[in-house]
């Protein structure tokens, strides 16, 4: 992102460019004894005392040093705070407190089209505008595979399933698709990638991460924050990314959230920082520190590893930010502000964290200089972002969303994926000429074969507008009019079963757990199928590896999807070989032969199948 730039403020982005041709004081004095009438929202704006200088700067850090200076210590804390456009915030608690940033979660949309989304925005934007500064407000969410949480937008894989493709390109593309379809439903900030390297699959965040390799882990990530932003050195096209969550959060202890990290420095430096260093590298926008421990430490009040470590020693220079609710979570606010964290997700409590941290600025415990650096930082992301410069969405915009060209892309992204781990009896690829029944819930059901953050943080049970289920695009493949049961039975009349088991949605510690296989109906959906059609093809939707040894020899063909999501046309791609498609995906992490074996190392020869394992035709 460039350095120079025109970007303007407060009433300057209102009013437009027209003043800043003025050059000369005189004529600029004159227009300060008027009172201009705001365009859009049609109320009254005076121009700030420092506009003239601030008009005329050329660089974000210009501007920003003068912002600075006019800002009082209650602005500055609202831009460190970051809280929801629901849960009884309004847009005038927005303005009252001068808060900097929100975020949509779960509970309330704010409404059913992108157009209604971004209105919604726009009103809070409105009122920030009115603030003395008119510094602009930016909205955040967690897109974390595709605009998740708008109805009709293209869900992709989750990052476990985008690190099978092995297709560095095919991740920039994604982030760019989902920057897009983010972008156009009223947010500039997106809470990806998830980089977390999981070394534990009892973890409920495995599905995450782009694998437990390093090496490919940070070059997924960086291509993953230049598709979200731009290439470095553009200007940004797309959205401000969020690497996270810093550090270790995937090297916890039994895989339990949250929990604690025992890492040798030798491990930090060479497996869990240079992710971090290739997403800083790509300029990245921000940095979420996690829930977890290192060493005993938590990450939020961590000076070692976030201050000394992320800022001083790996040159850092964008926006640190906490978790939900991390301002507070472990203690009071300066335990977190002075280890090197700029910003904190306050969703409803803003009011409770800038009274403790304003306490904490009076009595000396945080100095000025640290909320100067940490506002610094956050004025020039906005900057960067052209927040000022387009403080409001447009609301005629014509927007991408779910389109075909978006689509394609994800469809491609799902049948890379999917890692073929048997194919006996010429199983697969399928002659779309035999007669195909569907088995089970998660073959026709986009909600489960998408996982967590899909529509609601902890995922649904149920379809979803614009996706494509499994069923759905087998039979538009099929010549003989697939059909869809529960289960099979001797009136099953098929020749192929294409069974599709696996686990239900879940994310962060919801997913937690130790219980890593295959439930017995769903063993026994594969065994019965077994005894009434020539061929069984099993499909597992998982966002990790799971024991399924037994039900491997009771089938013909074994396919690891993952979370696919929105496409489920890719999964037919792949079943068919439609076009002369041969399987391509590899496994981003070590298979077990039984779940009692878990963790597994790679190269571990307990392994039942070894990184980097897939079958082709």
């Amino acid at each position: 992102m460039p350095s120079k730039t025109t970007f303007l403020f407060g009433a300057m982005a209102i009013l437009g460019l027209q003043a800043c041709s003025t050059n000369t004081k005189t004529a600029f004095d004159s227009q300060l004894q008027q009172t201009t009438k705001h365009p859009i929202l049609g109320s009254n704006c005076l121009w700030g005392t420092r506009a003239l200088d601030l008009c005329q700067a050329n660089s974000v850090e210009e501007i920003s040093g003068l912002l600075l200076q006019e800002m009082t210590l209650d602005e500055k804390l609202g831009q460190m705070t970051q809280s929801v456009w629901h849960n009884g915030v309004s847009p005038e608690i927005v303005a009252e407190f001068g808060i900097g940033s929100i975020i949509h979660t779960e509970g309330p949309t704010p409404g059913t089209t992108a157009i209604e989304w971004r209105a919604n925005f726009n009103r809070f934007q409105e009122q920030a505008i009115k603030t003395r500064l008119g510094i602009p407000l930016i909205n955040a969410v967690d897109a974390v595979h595709g605009q998740n949480t708008f109805e009709g937008a293209v869900i992709f894989p989750h990052n476990i399933g985008m690190a099978a493709t092995g297709n560095l390109e095919l991740i920039k593309r994604s982030a760019q698709i989902t920057a897009i379809e983010t972008k156009a439903t009223g947010f500039h900030w997106s809470f990806a990638p998830c980089i977390s390297m999981p070394r534990h699959e009892f973890w409920g965040r495995v599905y995450e991460g782009f694998g437990e390799e390093p090496s490919f882990s940070a070059a997924a990530a960086a291509a993953s924050v230049i598709g979200l932003q731009g290439d470095p050195g553009s200007n940004p096209v797309g959205v401000a990314a969020t690497a996270k969550h810093f550090l270790g959060d995937g090297a916890a202890e039994g895989g339990v959230s949250g929990g604690d990290a025992k890492l040798s420095k030798e491990e930090l430096q060479n497996r869990y920082l240079p992710p971090y260093q290739a997403t800083i590298d790509a300029n990245v926008a921000a940095i979420m520190v996690g829930f977890n421990s290192v060493n005993g430490t938590n990450m939020h009040q961590n000076p070692a590893l976030v201050r000394d470590t992320l800022k001083a020693k790996m040159g850092f220079e964008g926006v640190i930010m906490t978790d939900w609710d991390g301002g507070q979570r472990y203690g009071p606010a300066h335990t977190v502000i002075n280890s090197g964290v700029d910003l904190a997700m306050q969703p409803g409590n803003h009011e409770a964290f800038i009274s403790d941290l304003k306490s904490s600025v009076k009595d000396g415990t945080v100095t000025m200089s640290r909320i100067d650096d940490a506002v610094d930082r956050i004025l020039k992301m906005k900057l960067k972002l052209g927040a000022f410069k387009s403080p409001f969405w447009n609301l005629n915009e014509e927007t991408e969303i779910g389109s075909p060209s978006h689509r394609l892309v994800a469809r491609q992204a799902v049948r890379d994926s999917m890692v073929l781990l048997k194919n006996n009896n010429n199983a697969l690829p399928l002659d779309r000429n035999k007669k195909i029944v569907v088995v089970g819930e998660h073959g026709n059901n986009s909600g489960l074969q998408s996982g967590g953050w899909s529509i609601h943080w902890q995922g649904q049970n149920e379809n979803y507008a614009g996706a494509t289920t499994i069923f759905e695009a087998i039979k538009k493949v099929s010549t003989t009019s697939a059909f869809q049961v529960e289960q099979c039975s001797e009136q099953t009349d098929a020749d192929i079963a294409v069974v599709v088991v696996g686990e239900q949605p879940y994310a962060e510690f919801k997913g937690d757990t130790d219980q890593l296989w295959l439930s017995k109906e769903h063993k026994a959906l594969i065994s019965s199928c077994q005894q009434f059609v020539e061929r069984v093809v099993v499909i597992l939707i998982s966002g990790r590896v799971l024991e399924v040894t037994s039900s491997l020899n009771e089938s013909d063909a074994f396919i690891a999807a993952w979370l696919p999501g929105s496409e489920g046309g890719g999964v037919a791609d792949f079943l068919f070989g439609i076009d002369g498609y041969k399987p391509k995906g590899r496994l981003p992490h070590v298979w077990p032969k039984k779940a009692g074996d878990i963790p597994l190392e790679i190269g571990d020869k307990r392994a039942l199948f070894p990184y980097g394992y897939g079958l082709s035709y």
